[in-house]
This record gives structure tokens, C-alpha cells and sequence, in this order.
């Protein structure tokens, strides 16, 4: 992409936002806890899998949570292979769960959190790359 730096202050802003997240002192799906257990109670009475229940919803939003970032860091770094970007990506979930281990007594280090955040991360560098090439190939020639 031309103009990285737009994406480099995307990307600063993403992080300080994960940031937020992972660092809030408490879970930050505590306060809706109650009204996503309900949700699923009665989607779960609808026939919905039980195997559809709170780990799956937090670790879809784990995957879901790490897409953008694996995405612009992409961007960012254009020229780094795939598993530079994802490895980059992680360290990014390595410093939040550990950060949580060593700070925030109401939260803990999940090697799960690991695994699907850095999913998410590389759906991220997969989409952002699979879009670049296709500008590549859009774009007209000069």
C-alpha cells in the first residue's frame, strides 16, 4: 500500500485500544456476563449445539479480536513473509496474557487466548495480503 503511514497510526490506534482491553483490571465480558448466558440458555432451548456456548463465544471473539491486527500490520510491513507479521502478532497476545499474569490479580494467562488470537492475527495477514495483490492486479499500468 502507498501511504503507510496512515496504517502505522491505524495500527497505534488499534494497539492502544487492545491495549485497553487487555489490560482493563477486571473481564471485560463481566458486566454482560449474565445477559450472554441468557442468550445462549434460549438459543440452546432453539435446538443451537451446546457445544455453542461461553468458550466458544470468547474464543470466536479472541479470533475475531486479533483479525484487524494481523491486517495492519500487514500493511504496515508489506515486504516481511506471512509468519514474520503473525510472529509479531503474537507477541502482541504474549505481552497481554502476560501482563495479566504478572499484573491484574482478576485476570489470567490463557495458553487458548494464545492459540486463537494468533488465528485471528494470520486470517488478518491473509486477508490484508489477498486484498494487496489484488489492487496489484487491479491497478493499471504505468
Amino acid at each position: 500500500m502507498k501511504n503507510r503511514l496512515a496504517w502505522r497510526i491505524a495500527l497505534a490506534g488499534y494497539l492502544a485500544g487492545l491495549a485497553m482491553i487487555g489490560f482493563w483490571p477486571t473481564p471485560v465480558d463481566k458486566p454482560i456476563q449474565g445477559t450472554l448466558s441468557a442468550v445462549l440458555n434460549y438459543l440452546h432451548s432453539l435446538g443451537v449445539p451446546e457445544w455453542i456456548g461461553y468458550n466458544f463465544v470468547e474464543a470466536s471473539a479472541n479470533v475475531l479480536l486479533f483479525i484487524p491486527l494481523g491486517g495492519l500490520v500487514a500493511f504496515v510491513l508489506p515486504a516481511k513473509p506471512w509468519w514474520h507479521v503473525a510472529a509479531l502478532s503474537a507477541l502482541v497476545s504474549v505481552s497481554m496474557e502476560g501482563g495479566q499474569l504478572l499484573f491484574i490479580t482478576d485476570r489470567f494467562f490463557s495458553l487458548l487466548d494464545l492459540v486463537t488470537n494468533a488465528l485471528g492475527a494470520v486470517i488478518g495477514i491473509a486477508f490484508a495480503r489477498l486484498f494487496s495483490r489484488r489492487r496489484l492486479a487491479e491497478s493499471p499500468s504505468a
